[in-house]
């Protein structure tokens, strides 16, 4: 058994546009490339992309233009819109009560950014961001939290990753309500699991390609949908024995760091990368891992980094 270890790092990037987030961003970008579609590496793509996100997400143009600008590297644009990304399936588990967003982000170390940015693009975020600016996760200066699970379905459409509807969400909605209708406008490439928490209100929403949004049994998600969940896939995902436990568990942070939510990925599994507790109505959030608290919040941010056991592989 080989012991994992993964760097998360907590840094400002402001509006994206005094160099802050294009260094970080040109550092990655050699990973980036390999993430971009075939078709978006087209002039066709990249022009559809694009008109695609001017039409569903404008508010957020300008962002894009600077960031795009910022990077200055071939098929930026295309990239940043998450229009053209080959897709993704983390195993995740997330829950919303009573003001809190609690979630388990499980997904192999070497294939998460594992960065915790504060950005004011529209207006103040914090989130554990993804693929240059999307978020895996994050909350917003209005007491609105967003989180995402992958929804379990292997199908593909044209529209965007969920990692880009999480940051436009955050970026334009004050509460769960008004994020729900800004989500039955969106396209979505994959099925995605969504969990909308504010101070007075939580929901899980399921989203995809192939079905309108979709209101949850309840505030709770792992990684299926309204479907039956196979033998095969119960065995590999272990989502409705997640699933369980968590609605057991409720808004438990304790629980989240121990099996069955917490997964040590000490076998073909991904591993548990990190547990984080959002009080969006405090501007709050700690990540969470076995013994190893990290807060931070919109009135007192830190930069810096953290060096943590991640998963184990044979």
């Amino acid at each position: 058994m080989r012991q994992q270890h993964k760097t998360f790092r907590a840094f400002e990037v402001g509006d994206g546009g005094d160099g802050r987030w294009a260094a970080y961003a040109r550092a990655l970008w050699p990973e980036m490339e390999g993430l971009l579609t075939e078709e978006g590496r087209t002039p066709e793509g990249a022009d559809r992309v694009r008109t695609l996100f001017r039409a569903h997400m404008p508010e957020l143009v300008p962002v894009l233009d600077r960031l795009a600008g910022q990077l200055d590297r071939p098929g930026a644009e295309a990239l940043l819109t998450h229009a053209a990304l080959r897709p993704f399936s983390p195993a995740c588990t997330q829950i919303g009560r009573d003001g809190t967003l609690l979630r388990n982000y499980d997904f192999p170390p070497d294939q998460c950014e594992g960065n915790i940015v504060s950005s004011c693009y529209l207006r103040p975020v914090i989130g554990m961001q993804d693929v240059l600016w999307g978020l895996l996760d994050g909350m917003n200066d209005a007491g609105l939290a967003v989180s995402l699970t992958y929804g379990g379905r292997s199908v593909h459409g044209h529209g965007f990753a969920i990692l880009i509807v999480t940051r436009y969400l955050l970026e334009t909605c004050d509460t769960v309500d008004e994020a729900v209708a800004r989500l039955r406008s969106l396209p979505i490439a994959v099925p995605q699991n969504l969990t909308l928490v504010d101070a007075t209100k939580a929901v899980t929403v399921y989203v995809g390609p192939d079905m309108a949004p979709t209101i949850a049994p309840d505030a709770c998600a792992a990684n299926h949908q309204h479907l039956p969940v196979t033998d095969e896939q119960e065995r590999a995902s272990r989502t409705q024995e997640r699933l369980r436990a968590i609605r057991a568990a409720g808004a438990d942070v304790a629980a989240m760091l121990k099996p069955p939510l917490y997964r040590s990925g000490d076998d073909e599994e991904s591993g548990t990368l990190y547990t984080a507790h959002y009080l969006p109505a405090e501007g709050r959030v700690t990540y969470y891992w076995p013994g190893e608290p990290w807060a931070q919040s919109f009135g007192g941010f830190t930069p810096g980094s953290r060096t943590v056991a991640a998963s184990r592989q044979r």
